[in-house]
């Protein structure tokens, strides 16, 4: 199953908004095949495992970190995985999760079982649920899962009182960051993050797709030499902005081919947050990175709106400084906001500090398999199918 989540993660960037799914045939103590679901519309893993078998599979256990489709509806791309797992005659499947595709969820186990092969579910379930977290949030909820990345010194600073912050993290980091926007439909800053950094938010690692850049610009303040909006991704680009902003400029942003989005602001004066989660799901965006800056980290944060915190930091002291999160108008320990499965791990010369703000929310019917103890995980993973 550990070789089944490594070929899952080949898909990283290529396969939203379906899963990540690796498979693995195993013959009299041998791997005869393996398969992975390399993009999105592609064959899924099960069937390319198969297709790559070096010998007959009847007889074979399948390894597969996600329970195999079952369903065929109107627009669905690929054909059911349970049935040609049934026509190959393989014996046992093994699962480490089901899928809460209402269209599946425990349907393709069952059918499985009907058809006479032994299933077996729970094999690596807290690694495989983490590793679809945006799929299993979306598919859920139709609302994008939302990830907040921030890198900051010991001192809670992301940029010195001048606004410099090149660069607090170092490579190592950096290239985490670069594997996290490979794993997201969309990155999103704010307009102070351009005018301070001018960034690019592009994938640099890989072939992967480049993802939607997003920035919320309520006044239309994006210098027309931002690199946003001027290299050879400018299609990808997405100013939100209110309507406040002026109608001649961006007349001039959308006759330059750059995409701007009129949605209204709260009554803080700020994009509304809820109409940018209606609007990135209605382009079928189903995973957002937030890159930045301050506010806007701030303002995901007070309105409880993400589901995912990711926090670097550098052993450097600022002092006087940026902010990375501002005033949340706590005033005891008791209200302050809590991470749930927390976890830490040095990543170069920093430290990675990850936790979800509800993983209920996030993960829905699976977030009991981040709660129990292993002991009971096969048996709770046996309950949901």
């Amino acid at each position: 199953m550990q070789r089944a989540l490594e070929l899952a993660r080949m898909g990283r960037g290529y396969t939203s908004p379906n899963p990540m799914v690796g498979a693995v045939l195993v013959k009299n103590g041998r791997i005869i095949g393996e398969g992975y679901h390399e993009r999105y519309g592609d064959k899924h893993a099960e069937v390319r495992a198969i297709e790559n078998a070096t010998e007959p599979v009847a007889g074979a256990t399948l390894y597969c970190n996600l329970e195999p489709c079952c369903h065929t509806i109107p627009g669905k791309k690929t054909p059911p995985c349970t049935h040609r797992i049934i026509q190959e005659r393989i014996r046992k499947v093994v699962i480490s999760t089901i899928d809460p595709n209402p269209y599946v969820s425990g349907n393709g186990i069952r059918a499985l079982r009907a058809a006479g092969i032994e299933v077996e579910t729970g094999i690596l379930a807290r690694e495989a649920t983490l590793l679809n977290e945006a799929y299993f949030k979306f598919i859920q909820t139709g609302i994008p899962f939302i990830h907040l990345k921030i890198a900051q010194s010991l001192d809670g600073r992301i940029a010195t009182r001048s606004g410099d912050s090149r660069w607090i993290t170092d490579e190592t980091a950096r290239q985490l960051v670069q594997e996290m926007r490979r794993g997201a439909d969309a990155v999103l800053v704010g307009i102070g993050t351009v005018l301070a950094d001018n960034p690019r938010l592009t994938l640099r690692i890989g072939n992967g797709r480049q993802p939607y850049r997003i920035v919320l610009d309520s006044h239309l303040r994006i210098p027309d030499t931002a690199h946003l909006l001027q290299d050879e991704y400018a299609e990808k680009t997405i100013i939100i902005t209110s309507p406040d902003a002026d109608s001649g400029r961006r007349q001039f942003l959308s006759e330059k081919g750059i995409r701007v989005e009129v949605l209204n602001k709260n009554s803080n004066e700020f994009i509304d947050l809820g109409e940018l989660l209606e609007f990135l799901k209605s382009q079928g965006i189903t995973s957002l990175l937030v890159e930045g800056g301050g506010k806007i980290f701030t303002r995901f944060v007070q309105k409880q709106l993400y589901d995912k915190l990711s926090v670097f930091i550098a052993p450097i002291l600022i002092g006087s400084g940026k902010e990375a999160i501002q005033d949340l108008h706590i005033e005891r320990l008791r209200d302050a906001f809590r991470l749930q499965h927390v976890t830490f791990r040095p990543v170069g010369h920093q430290i990675l500090i990850e936790g979800y703000r509800d993983i209920q929310a996030t993960f829905g019917k699976l977030a009991e398999v981040l709660e129990c103890s292993q002991d009971s995980l096969k048996k709770l993973e046996q309950s949901f199918s």
